[in-house]
C-alpha cells in the first residue's frame, strides 16, 4: 500500500508511520514540522515539508505520489492557542482538512482509496474516563 500521512512527524503520526513501514508499506510523510520533528521518524523516511493548507502544493504532491490511503493527522491541537487565536485554529483544522480531501480527490483517490482522520483526545475534555471510548 502507498500511504500519505499528514502530520506524520508528530507523536501519533510517527507511531502510525512506524507501523505502516513495519507492514512493508510505502509511506510519504507530509508535515510542516511546526509541532512534529524528523527525530520522531526512522532514518530514510521521505518527508515533504509543507503546510496542509497549501492546497496547490499538496494536490501536486498527491498527484505525483498516487496514494492508496491518506491518513490525515496534521492539526493545530493546542487548546490554549485555539482559544487565543480561533481563526488560526480553524484555518489549520478546517481548511487544512478540506485541502487534504481535495488533494486526495484530485489524485484519483476515488472509491479505491481511503482518507482517515483523527481528532485526538482533546475533544473529550477534562474528566473523561480513561481509556475513553467512542461512546463517551
Amino acid at each position: 500500500m502507498r500511504a500519505l500521512v499528514t502530520g506524520g512527524a508528530g507523536f501519533i503520526g510517527s507511531t502510525l508511520v512506524e507501523s505502516l513501514l513495519t507492514r512493508g508499506d510505502d509511506v510519504l510523510v507530509v508535515d510542516d514540522l511546526s509541532a512534529g520533528t524528523r527525530d520522531n521518524l526512522a532514518p530514510g523516511v521521505t518527508v515533504a515539508e509543507l503546510d496542509v493548507r497549501d492546497t496547490a502544493a499538496l494536490t501536486a504532491l498527491a498527484a505525483e505520489y498516487r496514494p492508496d490511503a491518506v491518513f490525515h493527522l496534521a492539526a493545530q491541537i493546542d487548546v490554549r492557542r485555539s482559544m487565543a487565536d480561533p481563526v488560526h485554529d480553524a484555518s489549520v483544522n478546517v481548511l487544512g482538512t478540506l485541502s487534504v480531501l481535495q488533494a486526495a480527490r484530485d489524485a484519483g483517490a476515488g472509491a479505491g482509496a481511503v482518507v482517515v482522520c483523527s481528532t485526538g483526545g482533546a475533544i473529550y475534555g477534562d474528566g473523561a474516563p480513561l481509556p475513553t471510548t467512542e461512546a463517551e
